[in-house]
C-alpha cells in the first residue's frame, strides 16, 4: 500500500509540474529493465509532459530513432546505437534519472545517471561525517567525477556514509532511523580511485571492518564469475543450439532479425557445424553474404585479412566465432568490443609479449581460463607452475606461495590490469604504473576481471588506418571507399590524370595510405564484387548524420560537423571542473586519506572557512551547486609556485589534533612559499626535531636537501611570514658524537654520492628482520642498490642469475667481494645464515651476516663504513646461553 500510494504521489508531482516537457525518451528493455518497469517508467515520463520517441514505418524497427530522442533509459551501454546515441549528444541514462528528477523538481545531470561502467561511482550519494577538511574534499571531487552524487545531510537517498567511526552523529541518525546505507572507511575509495574500478565495500564496512580486524596472512575467499562464460577463450566450445523439433517451447532466435552476416574462412570450422550455424541465422530472421561489403556482421578469426580492414573501417560489428556463439546462446546483442576474446586476434602477437613467462595466481574459475586465454593470445608463453625463469606473476592479492616466491626471485608482480590494458591499447603498459600494482587488503581482484573493453583507437591505429581497407586490384573508381572524401583542391587536370596506383589525394584527405599486405589467404575482389555499393551508400546530403549510422566502428562524416563541435565543446567544459578536481587528487601523494589538503594549499582559506555544498535545500549536488563551488574557487588568488618544498620527519604538532587545524596551517604554509609534501624524492628541505632512523628521513637524505629543525615550521606560523632556513640548522650533537660524524659532511656526501652509494650492491633480507622488508629495500634502491627476499630455498638463487648478468669489467681484481645479508637474531632467522654463507662462497664471494643497524648508519652518514660490531654470529642468536 505504502508503495503504490507512493508511486501515484510522484505520478501527480510528475503531471502537475510538466516536468519533461522537453523529453523524446526511448527505454531498452532488458537485464534488469522488465517489462513491468518500462510501463511504469513509460507512464511516469509521459504523465510528466514527455513523449515517446517512435520509429517511422520506413525506419528500422530495431533501431532507436535518434533524430526524434532527447534521453535515452538503460542499465547498460551495451546496446548497438550507443556509439551514434553517444556522439549526437544524447543523454544516456538509468532508471533512477526519472525518479530523482521528480523527487527535486527539476531535472537531475545526466551525467550522474549514466550507465558507463567507467563511471563506477554511478549510483552512489555520498555523505561524508567527521573527516579532515582535506579528505572530505577529495573523497568528493573523486565521487562526482565518477558520476556519483553528494549529500551534506543524512537522508533517505544516501547510499555510503563515510566515516572512520560509528559515533558521529550522522552514523548515529543513519542507525537510529535504520537507513539502508553502508558506513564505510574512507579507504575503500581511495583503492576504488586507484585501481580506477568499483570493488566490493564489504570489507570496508563499519563498525567492524575486515581490513582491521584481519590479517594480512588470513586467507582471501575466492570469487566466482559466472557471467564470463562465452567469453574466457577466443575458441569457443560447443555450441548451444536450439531443438531443431517443433515444440511450443522452442526458443526463437531474435538477434539476426534483419541483419545480413558473412563468415570468414579463416574461423576454419567443419561443414557440418557450419551448416548448423547458416540455419541458425537463417531461421531467426537474418541470412548470409559472401561480400564484406553487404554484411553487417563479419565474423573472423584474424585481424589481417583485407576483409577485416574492410569492415573495419566501414563501421560493421566485426567478432570472432567466440561471440557469434555468445550471440546465439544469450539471443541478445552485445558489443564484440566489450570483451577483449570476442574479438579477432592478431597472428603475430602483442609486440614484445613474445619475450614474456607469465602465472597466474589467486584466480580461480572462468576467470582463471580467461586470463590464461588472454596471456596466450597476446603472444606471451604461459606456465602453470612458476619458475626463476618467470618473468611477470599476475595475482589477484599478495597472500599464497607464488606471491612469496615472486618477491625473492625479483618477478614482477601485478595484477591483471596491466594484462588486460596492455592487450586492449595493443602496448605493452609499464609494470611501475601504481594501478597495476595495487592489492587492496582483503580484496580478492578476480570481482573486477574482464570488464576492460578493447580500445577503438588502437585497434585503428595498429590494423585498420586509412587506406589499409585498399588491396592489390581494388583501386578504380568504381568502388565506394568508407571514410574516403574528395579533395576538391586538387587542380582539374591533375585530378583527372590516370593513374596505375592509388593516392591519398584519390581515396581521401585523412592521411596517405600506408600499404599493408593482403592475407595471401584472401582471394581478389572481382570487378563485380568490387563494383557492390550499399543501398545506403549514396543519400542525401541533408540526411540526418546520425540517422545512417549505429555501427560502432564508424567515424562520422565532418559534413555539417560544426554544431556537433560546438555542443561537445561546451559539454566538455561543463564536466571539467569536476574532471580537473579528479586527476588533481588522484595524482596526491598517498592518494585521498592520506596526506595535506591540497586545495587548502592552492588557495587563499581564511580559518573559519566552512564548505557549503548545498544551500538550496537540496540533499544531493548537481550541476548547479558544482558551478557555484568552482566560481568561489576562482576568486581565490593563484599563488606562486613554491619556493621550499617540505618534508617532515618525527614532526608531533599535528598528532592528535583536528584534521581542520592542519589543513589551515598546510595551507598559510603553503601561502608563504612553503609547500609541505610527503613525497621526499623531491623535497628541497627535509625538516626533523632531530636526527631520526624514520624511512623518510633516511631515504631523504641520499638526496642531499638542506636539513633543518621543525622549529622553522613553528616559528613560520608563529610570525606567519617565510624565515631564512639557513638560520635552523638540524642541531643533534649528542647523536652526532655517538656515531662520529656530522650531518653537514653526510650532506655533502650525499651531493657527491648523487644517489649511487650502493651501486653494484646486492643486499639480501631475512623476511622476519625488525622493520620489515620493504623499508630496507627502499632505503636500498634510493642509494642504487638491489635489495632481495632471502627465504633460504634451494630454487631461490636470485643471486646466482645477478651473478651471471654481472660484467665482469665492474669488478676490481684482486679485491674482495661481498654479499651482505640484513637479519635479526631469531632462531628462524638464524637458520638461514649456513645457506646464505654457502650459496655465497658457491659464487666466490665472502658472506657477511649482519645487523640492520649496518645499512641504517650507512645511509644516514652516505659513507660504507665497517666495524666488527655490525657482524652477527651464532653467540648473538636468541635464546643461546
Amino acid at each position: 500500500m505504502v508503495a503504490r500510494a507512493k508511486e501515484a504521489l510522484v505520478g501527480i508531482m510528475a503531471a502537475e509540474s510538466k516536468l519533461f516537457a522537453q523529453v523524446h525518451f526511448h527505454i531498452i528493455a532488458g537485464g534488469a529493465i522488465q517489462q513491468d518497469a518500462v510501463d511504469k517508467i513509460s507512464k511516469a515520463l509521459v504523465e510528466g509532459g514527455a513523449e515517446a520517441a517512435t520509429q517511422s514505418p520506413s525506419q528500422d524497427q530495431h533501431k532507436i530513432p535518434l533524430d526524434a530522442v532527447t534521453h535515452i533509459i538503460t542499465d547498460t551501454i551495451d546496446f548497438p546505437d550507443y556509439n551514434t546515441a553517444a556522439n549526437s549528444l544524447k543523454a544516456i541514462v538509468r532508471p533512477e534519472w526519472v525518479t530523482s528528477s521528480i523527487t527535486k523538481g527539476r531535472l537531475a545531470n545526466p551525467r550522474q545517471y549514466s550507465p558507463d561502467p567507467r563511471m563506477f561511482f554511478s549510483g552512489l550519494v555520498v555523505c561524508c561525517a567527521d573527516l579532515p577538511m582535506g579528505d572530505a574534499d577529495a573523497i568528493i571531487g573523486g565521487v562526482l567525477a565518477m558520476g556519483g552524487l553528494y549529500s551534506s545531510a543524512v537522508t533517505k537517498q544516501v547510499t555510503h556514509i563515510v566515516a572512520l567511526t560509528t559515533k558521529s552523529d550522522k552514523c548515529q541518525a543513519a542507525l537510529a532511523k535504520n537507513l539502508k546505507c553502508k558506513i564505510v572507511l574512507p579507504h575503500w575509495f581511495d583503492h576504488c580511485l586507484k585501481l580506477g574500478k568499483r570493488i566490493d565495500e564489504a570489507p570496508y564496512c563499519l563498525p567492524d571492518p575486515e581490513i582491521l580486524r584481519k590479517s594480512r596472512e588470513d586467507r582471501i575467499p575466492e570469487v566466482t564469475r559466472s557471467d564470463l562464460q562465452g567469453a574466457s577463450s577466443v575458441q569457443p566450445g560447443r555450441l548451444a543450439t536450439p531443438s531443431t523439433s517443433p515444440s511450443s517451447g522452442r526458443r526463437e532466435l531474435t538477434v539476426f532479425k534483419g541483419k545480413t552476416l558473412m563468415l570468414s574462412d579463416d574461423i576454419e570450422i567443419g561443414s557440418h557445424l557450419r551448416g548448423v550455424i547458416e540455419d541458425l541465422i537463417v531461421s531467426g530472421g537474418g541470412c548470409l553474404t559472401g561480400s564484406v561489403h553487404k554484411a553487417d556482421f563479419f565474423i573472423c578469426h584474424y585481424r589481417e585479412s583485407r576483409e577485416y580492414r574492410i569492415a573495419s573501417r566501414a563501421g560493421k560489428d566485426v567478432g570472432n566465432l567466440s561471440w557469434l556463439y555468445h550471440l546465439i546462446t544469450t539471443n541478445s546483442w552485445t558489443s564484440p568490443m566489450r570483451r577483449l576474446l570476442h574479438y579477432p586476434i592478431s597472428k603475430s602477437g602483442l609486440p614484445g609479449f613474445k619475450h614474456f613467462r607469465i602465472s597466474l595466481s589467486n584466480y580461480n574459475g572462468e576467470a582463471r581460463i580467461y586470463l590464461e586465454n588472454l596471456a596466450k593470445a597476446a603472444g606471451s608463453a604461459f606456465t602453470k607452475t612458476m619458475k626463476e625463469d618467470n618473468t611477470h606473476l599476475i595475482t589477484a592479492h599478495q597472500v599464497s606461495e607464488k606471491c612469496d616466491a615472486a618477491k625473492e626471485w625479483n618477478i614482477h608482480m601485478i595484477n591483471h590490469l596491466w594484462l588486460e590494458e596492455s592487450y586492449a591499447k595493443w602496448q605493452v603498459q609499464s609494470v611501475s604504473n601504481p594501478r597495476y600494482t595495487q592489492f587492496p587488503a582483503r580484496t580478492n581482484l578476480g570481482e573486477v576481471v574482464g570488464q576492460t573493453p578493447i580500445d577503438k583507437q588502437a585497434l585503428e591505429k595498429y590494423f585498420f588506418p586509412s587506406g589499409s581497407d585498399v588491396g592489390e586490384g581494388v583501386g578504380d573508381d568504381s568502388v565506394s571507399r568508407p571514410m574516403a572524401v574528395k579533395d576538391h583542391n586538387i587542380a582539374p587536370d591533375k585530378a583527372s590524370r590516370p593513374s596505375s596506383r592509388p593516392t591519398s589525394s584519390a581515396l581521401g584527405r585523412e592521411v596517405p595510405i600506408r600499404s599493408i599486405p593482403s592475407d595471401g589467404s584472401t582471394p581478389k575482389a572481382s570487378r563485380v564484387n568490387r563494383r557492390h555499393t550499399d543501398g545506403n551508400a549514396l543519400q542525401t546530403p541533408a540526411n540526418s548524420r546520425f540517422a545512417t549510422s549505429g555501427k560502432e566502428n564508424e567515424t562520422p562524416s565532418t559534413t555539417g560537423s560544426r554544431s556537433a563541435k560546438d555542443k561537445a565543446v561546451a559539454k566538455l567544459h561543463d564536466l571539467a571542473p569536476d574532471i580537473a578536481l579528479f586527476e588533481k587528487e588522484r595524482k596526491r601523494i598517498g592518494g585521498v586519506t592520506h596526506g595535506g589538503r591540497k586545495n587548502s594549499e592552492d588557495l587563499a582559506q581564511n580559518g573559519n572557512r566552512k564548505r557549503s555544498m548545498s544551500t538550496d535545500g537540496n540533499t544531493e549536488t548537481g550541476v548547479d551547486d558544482d558551478v557555484k563551488v568552482t566560481k568561489r574557487a576562482k576568486k581565490g588568488k593563484s599563488l606562486p609556485p613554491p619556493t621550499i618544498r617540505l618534508a617532515l620527519s618525527g614532526y608531533k604538532r599535528w598528532v592528535g589534533q583536528q584534521g581542520k587545524k592542519e589543513s589551515e596551517e598546510r595551507a598559510r604554509l603553503r601561502e608563504m612559499g612553503i609547500l609541505v609534501v610527503q613525497d621526499y624524492i623531491n623535497c628541497t628541505h627535509l625538516a626533523s626535531p632531530r636526527i631520526v632512523r624514520t624511512e623518510k628521513f633516511i631515504c631523504a637524505l641520499a638526496h642531499a636537501p638542506m636539513i633543518i629543525s621543525t622549529d622553522y615550521v613553528d616559528d613560520c606560523l608563529a610570525e606567519n611570514r617565510r624565515l631564512d632556513p639557513v638560520q635552523y640548522p638540524l642541531q643533534d650533537t649528542e647523536y652526532e658524537k655517538r656515531l662520529g660524524y656530522r650531518m653537514t659532511d653526510a650532506i655533502e656526501r650525499a651531493k657527491l654520492n648523487q644517489g649511487q652509494l650502493l651501486r653494484k650492491h646486492s643486499i639480501y633480507c631475512t623476511e622476519g628482520v625488525h622493520g620489515g622488508f620493504d623499508t630496507y629495500k627502499a632505503i636500498t634502491e634510493v642509494n642504487g642498490g638491489k635489495c632481495m627476499l632471502y627465504r633460504g630455498r634451494p630454487a631461490s638463487n636470485p643471486a646466482l642469475r645477478a651473478a651471471r648478468e654481472e660484467d665482469p669489467s665492474d669488478s676490481e681484481s684482486g679485491q674482495t667481494e661481498y654479499m651482505y645479508l640484513l637479519s635479526g637474531t631469531s632462531p628462524d632467522e638464524a637458520k638461514l645464515w649456513p645457506k646464505f654463507r654457502s650459496m655465497a662462497e658457491a659464487m666466490g664471494k665472502t658472506p657477511l651476516v649482519v645487523r640492520t643497524d649496518w645499512l641504517l648508519n650507512l645511509a644516514i652518514s652516505q659513507q660504507i663504513i665497517w666495524t666488527d660490531t655490525y657482524t652477527l654470529t651464532e653467540d648473538d642468536i636468541d635464546g643461546d646461553p
